[in-house]
């Protein structure tokens, strides 16, 4: 062992050996008030009596901005002395006959304890009270390496109990905002939080760290039966201030999840049809599967039909009481009132749908639109569920729709850019597209500076600026679609691209010359050739795919198919693009990153862009070709857009710019003919 620091542990020790009762007494109450050992102390401890000097003890397990005792070496070796002279006073006390003579027996012959890695295992089992066990309000510095701590800083955690705050809000997936923190360190933390859950006195949700099959926690695989919430007289049923806990718990679980008790099923519903179903529905669960399995060919149109059907069928169940099939026209009434205040426990933060704390609905306060859809969709799935003789009556035939106003423009188009900005933006993008990084591919992944992520949000932000295209479509748009125009000279090349819009029609776009260089540019990024005008040199593939595909099992499985070959052309097999939402994601983060780095704009500048979202450039293109004159039916076509009264919108959009202009106009003289 190294060589002591101070004579006084080695005093305090022989003085234990001789009268170990009454000091080790003092000693555990000192240590519990006061000292607080952790178990990163204990390791500190552990690598020191296997002789790892105190200045990498420091540096490996503290951070000398918070640990005093850390700052140098000496005052290391000091911390980590005293604290082995106090654990083996402990262990002298409260350890076994055998380990307390031969600690003894060490310190008459060497004046101290002397400890190999078995004894020190059993003195620190012997004196465990001389750790205090961690609770909510301690620092995660205590607990944790320096290196995981100031990582969980920088997102704002500073105590254990904000760290399992920030697990259960986040879910399965909370490290993946940390940097440096992947799924196994994430797994270790986890896993400690869980063994302190009772002295912490707050727990970890299940699905924050659970075991994963394709990707998915196992825990989705379960099946959660909801149940009619109790109801208990003169009690608050949402658990607040005088209510009861119990009362106001509600188990709720998404359609896939999703299992109801025999009683409220609907397998003797009242409003069953008597005569031949076509469906082979047993209960009322099956019939909104089959309902829903109709538009499975249709995700966006799907995923908003299961979620109002497994809103209704909660607060049918849960809270009505009934089963869907036994709902007649003053349920259907109550549920419409419901829709204007759900109940808080129906309302929660936006969760994964295997997650426990997923909930029906992310807001409290629908708007009268949002109302009005719920109760068109419910009205056409029970005119379905008749048609197929699953009920006898439709209750929501005799129900109004909800009173919407109905708004001057229904598109939100104030978003779309000035066209300085725009041309600014351009500028910028170019710039930075033309960098090159020395970085590696997982920095370049980190560094959303690099010109490789610039390229990919240039080539997109292009497609929808120039050729108006929806974010949804702009992720899958295909090499294979985009062909020169028949249209255009040798002097004037023009190139178009075909796609599948919104209500599943088709539309043929123009292409600009700059976006179709900075889709050249994107796709020799990603290694592949992005071909000619000829038949015989054309490319297949999405128009916009990730370069770098991030570590995770989501990203991993969608693109596992891009791996592999095809027939001798060394191009990736079935490569995936974008999702909607990845787009989305990386256009809003690029974006943040130009707010606040990009030089030459205004403060007015600045907040105009951190405004925008993906589809404010396809507002941008609808503005900005009305007012250069592009006729409106033109600009129709190019949007997709069904009426060309929606159209007309960008018109009265780009009046109220000449009227505000003007306006500022007249502002000015009158100003300069003040002052004069």
């Amino acid at each position: 062992m190294p060589e002591r620091a101070s004579s006084s542990p080695e005093r305090l020790t022989a003085a234990t050996a001789r009268a170990p009762e009454k000091l080790t007494e003092k000693l555990t109450e000192k240590l519990t008030l006061e000292r607080r050992y952790t178990t990163k102390d204990f390791t500190a401890l552990r690598a020191y009596v296997q002789r790892i000097p105190p200045a990498v003890i420091a540096r490996t397990y503290y951070d000398p901005d918070e640990d005093a005792h850390a700052a140098t070496p000496g005052a290391m070796e000091r911390h980590l002395t005293t604290m082995l002279d106090a654990l083996v006073a402990l262990a002298l006390a409260h350890g076994s006959t055998a380990l307390a003579e031969h600690l003894r027996a060490s310190i008459r012959q060497h004046g101290h304890a002397k400890l190999t890695a078995v004894t020190f295992r059993m003195v620190t089992e012997a004196a465990q009270l001389a750790a205090l066990p961690p609770r909510a309000d301690h620092p995660i510095g205590a607990w944790l390496r320096p290196r995981v701590a100031r990582r969980l800083k920088g997102e704002g955690i500073q105590t254990l109990g904000e760290l399992v705050a920030f697990c259960n809000r986040r879910g399965g997936s909370w490290w993946r905002s940390i940097p440096r923190i992947g799924p196994g360190r994430a797994c270790a933390i986890v896993s400690w939080l869980r063994r302190q859950q009772a002295s912490l006195q707050l727990t970890i949700e299940p699905d924050v760290s659970s075991v994963e099959q394709d990707g998915v926690p196992l825990i989705a695989a379960e099946w959660v039966e909801v149940r009619r919430a109790p109801k208990v007289m003169g009690c608050d049923p949402s658990g607040g201030p005088g209510g009861n806990p119990e009362a106001g718990r509600l188990t709720l679980a998404p359609l896939e999840r999703l299992a109801v008790p025999h009683a409220l099923s609907g397998a003797a519903g009242e409003n069953r049809a008597t005569a031949f179903c076509y469906i082979q529905a047993n209960h009322d669960l099956d019939a909104v599967r089959a309902y829903l399995n109709r538009f499975r060919d249709q995700p966006k149109t799907l995923r908003a039909y299961t979620k109002e059907l497994e809103r209704f069928l909660l607060w049918s169940v849960v809270l009505r009481g009934k089963a869907l099939s036994d709902l007649r026209v003053d349920d259907c009434e109550a549920y419409k009132d419901f829709l204007k205040a759900p109940d808080p426990r129906f309302v929660g933060e936006r969760f994964p749908r295997h997650s426990p704390r997923w909930r029906p609905f992310a807001s409290s306060e629908l708007s009268s639109e949002s109302q009005r859809y719920a109760v068109r969709a419910l009205r056409a799935a029970f005119a379905w569920w008749v048609d197929v003789r699953y009920l006898a009556g439709n209750p929501w035939k005799a129900v109004n729709d909800p009173t919407v106003i109905k708004r001057e423009h229904a598109m939100k188009i104030e978003r779309a850019l000035p066209a300085d900005l725009w041309r600014k933006l351009r500028d910028e993008l170019d710039v930075r597209s033309a960098e090159e990084s020395g970085a590696t591919a997982g920095e370049q992944w980190r560094d959303g500076r690099n010109g490789v992520q610039w390229r990919a949000v240039r080539a997109a932000i292009l497609l929808m600026g120039d050729s108006g295209l929806r974010r949804e479509e702009a992720a899958s748009a295909r090499r294979e679609d985009l062909r020169p125009s028949s249209f255009g000279t040798p002097e004037r090349p023009v190139w178009e691209l075909t796609l599948v819009g919104k209500g599943h029609r088709e539309r043929t776009v123009p292409v600009s010359a700059a976006t179709l260089n900075a889709l050249r540019a994107h796709w020799r990024d990603r290694g592949q050739d992005f071909g000619g005008a000829t038949e015989e040199d054309k490319q297949s593939g999405p128009l916009l795919s990730p370069v770098v595909i991030p570590w995770t099992d989501t990203s991993r499985r969608r693109h596992r198919a891009g791996q592999s070959k095809e027939g001798g052309q060394g191009e990736p097999a079935n490569e995936a693009g974008y999702t909607a939402d990845g787009l989305n994601r990386l256009i809003s983060r690029m974006v943040t990153e130009l707010v606040e780095t990009m030089d030459a704009l205004s403060l007015d500048e600045r907040v105009r862009l951190g405004q925008s979202n993906a589809h404010a450039f396809r507002h941008t293109f609808g503005t900005q070709s009305v007012a250069d004159e592009v006729p409106v039916d033109v600009v129709q076509k190019v949007l997709g857009h069904a009426s060309l009264q929606t159209t007309t919108i960008y018109v009265q959009a780009e009046k109220q710019r000449v009227v505000e202009e003007v306006a500022r106009y007249y502002a000015g003289v009158a100003t300069h003919k003040t002052g004069q």
